[in-house]
């Protein structure tokens, strides 16, 4: 094990995240010592209007941490420790379309999820492939990357894929701000529940929630046919997810449990089993995309103007789970404390009827060495054959970026639950063709008109 204090690096450091995981780092020093925080970020604008803000944090809690700004990936990862990937290519204009293309065809325009997620997907996969080569070049030979960039499963399955053996832990606070959620329904904290949870990334269950060895599911089971997952007073949630969007998601979870009880899901599952309804009520011209754009980002930079003009910093960001739960698996990583979180590791028998090598989202004991995953052993019917239909999805869409092949980001396009039919899978996927010039691999038909498009050349 890498001896503390820590060298730390986080990888798109111009996030508007960025200073709430900054703010939770330096609460937890005692837990996870720190010589040097890095920001690194290939937008050096957008880093330089954050970064004032973010030594302004770490100097209210430290004079002694070193703190550097850079857009040199050697100066960024030499002789790093840990790093913390939080990388959106294309910024947020390119999620905007990612929402907006498919809501023009009548499919769910969401992030992470349904043909959004597919695009997202394409444009991360190479540029978290370099950022690990780069890590393994100039960082220190044990070091590890807590990764939580969008889309988190087909980002892992990439990874899995390219670069087998990097010391990457996929990680993704959705399940855990669930946790956050169901403990304030139950009235007790996070850490004092312990949670059986099987699935992918964006895409699972929740099967028992122990408190104190008592199973409490079946209380909050009722709370949900009456409030989903919120409190009576949804104020009471993480005001990082408070706002509607974020209150009609968790309110959604109780139509999903009206039809299918027994387990409590991940609220992205609203997407796929109720995507008519959701496209009902999202607007085309004015996506979560705007409202991001238009609330935290704005909220955060003019704070950063108000600091840079008056030394006086505003309240204008949030510590939250997001953060906490980076700084809870990095001290597990560091110190080999085997603490029990939900993460995306490979399969390898946890869900005993899903493929050995699927990226799959379960609790594991993180230790020095990564994840040990708990077994969840069988899921039922269902539940496995959404499951594999989403991780083929998934699947083709990686193997359409490594390949380049048209037929197979057409085939993933298609085979998401969010999207009814082969005729709005191409439209869309044509479309997004045209929107992430910039940023996707080019995709080659293998067939035009019924012929081969490479028949009769040879090598």
């Amino acid at each position: 094990m890498t001896k503390p204090p820590f060298i730390l690096t986080i990888a798109g450091g111009g996030s508007t995240y960025t200073p709430g995981i900054v703010k939770s780092l330096m609460v937890r020093l005692a837990d996870f010592p720190l010589a040097e925080i890095r920001l690194y970020d290939i937008d050096s604008q957008r880093q330089d209007t954050i970064a004032p803000v973010v030594e302004k944090v770490i100097r209210d809690h430290s004079d002694s941490i070193r703190f550097c700004v850079t857009t040199d990936p050697e100066v960024a990862f030499s002789g790093a420790h840990f790093v913390f990937a939080q990388m959106r290519v294309g910024q947020y204009k390119m999620r905007e379309q990612d929402e907006k293309i498919p809501l023009r065809h009548g499919v769910v325009g969401q992030e992470t999820c349904g043909p959004g997620g597919l695009a997202y997907g394409l444009r991360t996969i190479l540029p978290m492939v370099e950022l690990i080569d780069l890590v393994e070049r100039f960082a220190h030979k044990d070091a590890w990357i807590v990764n939580y960039s969008n889309p988190a499963a087909i980002v892992a399955e990439g990874i899995r894929r390219l670069r087998p053996d990097a010391r990457v832990l996929n990680i993704c606070d959705m399940p855990v701000a669930a946790m956050r959620n169901i403990a304030a329904v139950l009235g007790v904290k996070r850490e004092e529940i312990t949670v059986d949870y099987f699935g992918l990334n964006h895409f699972g269950w929740f099967t028992r929630v122990l408190v104190e060895g008592e199973d409490r599911l079946p209380q909050l089971r009722e709370h949900i046919a009456r409030y989903g997952l919120l409190t009576a007073n949804a104020a009471d949630t993480d005001p990082q997810h408070a706002d509607p969007s974020w209150v009609k998601t968790w309110r959604n979870i109780k139509p999903v449990m009206d039809h299918f009880p027994e387990f409590v899901p991940n609220p992205y599952l609203q997407y796929y089993l109720m995507p008519n309804d959701i496209v009902a009520h999202q607007d085309p011209n004015y996506t979560r995309a705007n409202e991001v754009m238009d609330g935290r980002e704005k909220k955060l930079f003019a704070a950063a103007a108000t600091y840079k003009q008056t030394g006086i910093l505003p309240d204008a960001f949030h510590v939250g789970v997001h953060g906490a739960f980076i700084v809870d698996v990095a001290c597990s990583l560091a110190f080999d404390l085997r603490q029990r979180h939900l993460v995306i590791v490979e399969n390898k028998g946890a869900i005993a009827n899903l493929p050995y090598d699927a990226m799959v989202e379960v609790p594991a004991y993180i230790t020095a060495n990564g994840p040990e995953p708990v077994r969840m052993g069988n899921v039922p019917t269902f539940h496995r054959a959404l499951l594999e239909q989403q991780l083929a999805s998934e699947q083709l869409l990686v193997e359409a970026t490594l390949e380049g092949s048209y037929e197979k980001a057409l085939q993933a396009f298609t085979l998401n639950r969010t999207v009814p039919t082969m005729q709005h899978a191409k439209a869309i996927l044509d479309e997004m063709i045209a929107a992430n010039r910039e940023y996707w691999p080019q995709l080659k038909q293998a067939y035009r008109d019924g012929v081969a498009v490479n028949a009769g050349k040879s090598e």
